[in-house]
């Protein structure tokens, strides 16, 4: 969602994880409290992308950087190791802080990635 918000119409960005899962709706919440609406999304797996040629695979998460394959077309890949909010604990609201700075962290991660040049 931030890559297609911040990036415009400079990137074709993808998602996918090693499971499908549902769009944990903490995740919708929190993108939604900075503009950015998930409503609409599904989560997929990795395995429908393969086939498809990507510059660059970002993981985000130690276990997806472990499990991510090899992808057959020449790919850069990036690991960017952020927590994974959905293991948090608490209360509601503590595990939507949660969401909500781990958000934060990869929008500004974002932000440093796509301002510098792209191969």
């Amino acid at each position: 969602g931030f890559l297609r918000a911040l990036g415009g119409d400079r990137f074709e960005a993808a998602s996918a994880g090693t499971e499908a899962t549902r769009v944990h709706p903490l995740a919708i919440r929190a993108m939604h409290e900075v503009g950015i609406d998930l409503d609409g999304h599904s989560s997929k797996t990795f395995d429908r992308l393969l086939d498809q040629a990507w510059d660059c695979v970002i993981t985000v998460c130690d276990n997806a950087n472990e499990r991510c394959p090899a992808f057959p077309a020449r790919t850069t890949r990036l690991h960017w190791s952020f927590e994974d909010p959905s293991a948090a604990s608490g209360t509601e609201e503590d595990k939507l802080q949660d969401f909500r700075r781990i958000r934060d962290e990869i929008a500004q991660k974002i932000r440093g990635w796509i301002a510098q040049p792209q191969p």
